[in-house]
């Protein structure tokens, strides 16, 4: 891998990671329109390193919060789950769908085609929620019930070409939150579902075969890539939350509208 490549994967995963187009869809089409081999499983994970951490410095007050003071997770009710409680909690459909649909997800999944379908299709549905949105709930509203939906729906991003962040604003969006706070409650399930899939890959990374991964990747292309990524995510993230407090997400709609259909027409007339 050359260091232009190292940059420009960085920051493909960088970007798309939070914006709600896919950083899946957007890993597995560049490389094949470029004709760049798949940069390896060590590079993932160095890169997904890097967007996580973006997440938890932007949000370590919050983090923070979470584990000190008056209303810390372990003295405070459960009626309400509060932010970083209720992304914890979220997180739980992720795991069991993708334990249950491992083999479909790491095989069959991985096509152009559903690439093209979940791209468009979820696409439109962004732009349905952001639409008849009632847009008028801030996170101290979120319920038990927010969570689980948004959780469930959050497991639909396994699937390439759904985007995590997409999936989760669709579904906040269409419960009546606010679109910063829909971005907000999306970034922060980002944290424990980014960890636990760092830590899946990792392990992965440790128990393969040692001439799998070696050669591929230099420590110089890994250290560009974990630093673009770290940094092109944390603008992103600022950047989102930034442009919700007076926009809408119809620019990110027509992007992946446009995008979903011109990959199925390529593979309809090939």
């Amino acid at each position: 891998m050359t260091s232009l490549q190292a940059i420009v994967l960085g920051l493909v995963q960088g970007v798309t990671e939070f914006l709600p187009i896919s950083s899946t869809a957007h890993l597995i089409l560049v490389p094949y329109v470029v004709g760049w081999p798949d940069a390896g499983l060590r590079f993932a994970v160095v890169t997904n390193a890097g967007t996580l951490l973006a997440a938890i410095i932007y949000f370590r007050k919050t983090l923070v919060a979470f584990f000190r003071g008056p209303n810390n997770a372990f003295v405070r009710h459960w009626r309400e789950p509060g932010p970083m409680r209720g992304a914890l909690v979220g997180t739980i459909p992720v795991v069991a769908f993708g334990l249950v649909f491992q083999g479909f997800l790491t095989e069959g999944a991985r096509t152009p085609f559903v690439i093209g379908l979940t791209t468009l299709g979820f696409g439109l549905m962004l732009g349905w929620a952001d639409r008849i949105g009632a847009r008028s709930r801030g996170l101290e509203t979120l319920s038990w019930r927010d969570v689980a939906v948004i959780g469930v729906a959050q497991a639909l991003a396994l699937i390439p070409g759904t985007s995590r962040s997409g999936i989760t604003m669709t579904a906040a969006l269409a419960l009546g939150m606010k679109r910063t706070s829909a971005a907000r409650f999306s970034f922060l399930l980002a944290i424990p579902v980014g960890l636990l899939a760092w830590i899946k890959d990792t392990a992965d990374l440790l128990l393969a075969p040692a001439s799998t991964e070696a050669g591929m990747v230099s420590g110089q292309a890994l250290a560009i890539g974990f630093v673009v990524s770290l940094v092109s995510a944390y603008a992103v993230i600022d950047f989102l939350l930034r442009w919700l407090e007076r926009s809408s997400l119809s620019w990110f709609v027509v992007y992946r509208v446009v995008l979903g259909a011109s990959i199925l027409l390529l593979l309809a007339f090939r």
